[in-house]
Order: C-alpha cells, then sequence, then structure tokens
C-alpha cells in the first residue's frame, strides 16, 4: 500500500447506472464523499461517456475507464491513444503480453493497469476457460506480464494482493474490486471477495466499491463509511510502520 496516494482517492466509486444522467445525480449527491469514479461497459453503452467523462473531471474528479481493451495491438494502441490529455488516470487492458505492450506504448499521461483474474470467476469458471493453474498462480503470471508490458497496475481481487505485493515489484499498483463491507449476498456475481480493512492490509492501494453505495437507502453516508473505514487502516498503518 502506497503511503503516498491521498487517503480519500484510495476509494474508487463504480458508476454503474443505467445512463449519464443517472450517473451525474449520483454524483451530485455524493458530492465529496468520493473523490474517485470508475466508468465502465454500462454507461458506455449508454450513449454520452465522454461528455459525462468531461463533466466528471471539470468538477476535478479521478476517472478510471474500465472498457477492458481486449483487441488486436494496433486498436489497443488506438483506443489508449485516445484517451491522453483528457484527465483520465486509469485505463484497463484485458489481454495477452502484446495488447498490453500497446497499450502501455500508447498510454502517455494515462495510467494502464492489466486486469489479472475477474473477481467475479472461481476455480471451476478457470476450468470452463480452459486454465488449469491456480488462481493465485494465474494472477501471478499476468501480474508479472503486466510489469514486463509496461503497464503502471493491476485490477486483482484483495485475496491475491499479499502474493502480488510479495512477489511482484512495490512499483507495481494494486487496485482491487470485489469489495464487500458486509457479507455477500447470494445473489451476487462477486465470488472472490473481501472486507474494505483486508484488502487495504492485503496491499491494495485503491479499492473499487459499487453496489455497496449505489444501492444504500443513503449513499453519501455508505461512502462516508468506507472512508472511514480507509482512514483507520492507514492510521494503524501508519502507527506500525
Amino acid at each position: 500500500m502506497k503511503s503516498s496516494i491521498p487517503d480519500r482517492e484510495r476509494l474508487i466509486f463504480a458508476l454503474d447506472v443505467a445512463d449519464a444522467a443517472a450517473a451525474r445525480k449520483l454524483v451530485e449527491q455524493l458530492g465529496e464523499a468520493v473523490q474517485f469514479y470508475k466508468i465502465g461497459l454500462e454507461l458506455f453503452m449508454g450513449g454520452e461517456y465522454f461528455p459525462l467523462l468531461d463533466w466528471l473531471v471539470a468538477r476535478n474528479k479521478r476517472v478510471f475507464v474500465d472498457l477492458k481493451f481486449f483487441d488486436v495491438p494496433a486498436l489497443a494502441d488506438y483506443t489508449v491513444r485516445q484517451l491522453r490529455n483528457r484527465g483520465v488516470t486509469f485505463t484497463t487492458v484485458h489481454g495477452n503480453q502484446s495488447i498490453m505492450e500497446a497499450a502501455a506504448e500508447a498510454k502517455g499521461d494515462v495510467k494502464v493497469l492489466g486486469v489479472t483474474v475477474l473477481t467475479s470467476l472461481d476455480r471451476g469458471d478457470l476450468d470452463d476457460l480452459g486454465f488449469k493453474c491456480d488462481v493465485e498462480q494465474l494472477v501471478l503470471s499476468r501480474a508479472r506480464r503486466a510489469l514486463e508490458a509496461g503497464c503502471d497496475g493491476v485490477v486483482s481481487s484483495g485475496l491475491e494482493a499479499q502474493l502480488l505485493r510479495k512477489h511482484i515489484d512495490e512499483r507495481l499498483l494494486v487496485i482491487t474490486p470485489g469489495i464487500r463491507p458486509v457479507e455477500n449476498r447470494p445473489s451476487d456475481d462477486q465470488k472472490r471477495v473481501v472486507s474494505v480493512e483486508q484488502a487495504l492490509q492485503y496491499g491494495a492501494d485503491y479499492i473499487v466499491v459499487g453496489r455497496p453505495i449505489r444501492d444504500a437507502a443513503d449513499p453519501k453516508a455508505a461512502a462516508e463509511l468506507i472512508q472511514g473505514q480507509i482512514a483507520a487502516v492507514r492510521r494503524a498503518f501508519t502507527k506500525g510502520s
């Protein structure tokens, strides 16, 4: 967990709503409780993706473009290049070595994150996809390759963050989705989940939280609760270091 990151920017809210109007309403409701937003495929397909991106940047919010680019290297280069000089902090690629290398070469002022293993996948899902190695070994392999390709970080479950910190260069940012402040619901599609405290203690630099904030009775209060948990872990970390 890198100490140079402002504590209140460690929470990335997954702005997974149907359209830009709903997104703007939720951002305004959250106010200063959230400084960093992830905008993904749902908003992309809903239209007004880039006007929303610009709207967030104009309000001094940090933006994570999570579209998991996976195409031939030339297109990975082109798509990442289009995000430069727009105020985007992170974007994701989800492909092989040449795709990650092309994205990293084109990144400019954007930090490129390699996706390791989606937090919605477990051992059975990997068997279905033809991966016979352990989840942990696959995450380590993909993280090493991301670093070699020139990526700035990886998206990984908090369950593997400890392994990444032990075996991979400390320069690599670790962004952890699948955060569940309370017990996971049976209907939830996230399988490899951790709590806020676990993710940070295991070595995550940023945590991505969606439904526990979005679906709360009071989203702003839910976000502030998580910000308090982050601050408490950071205080304990600073005191112990």
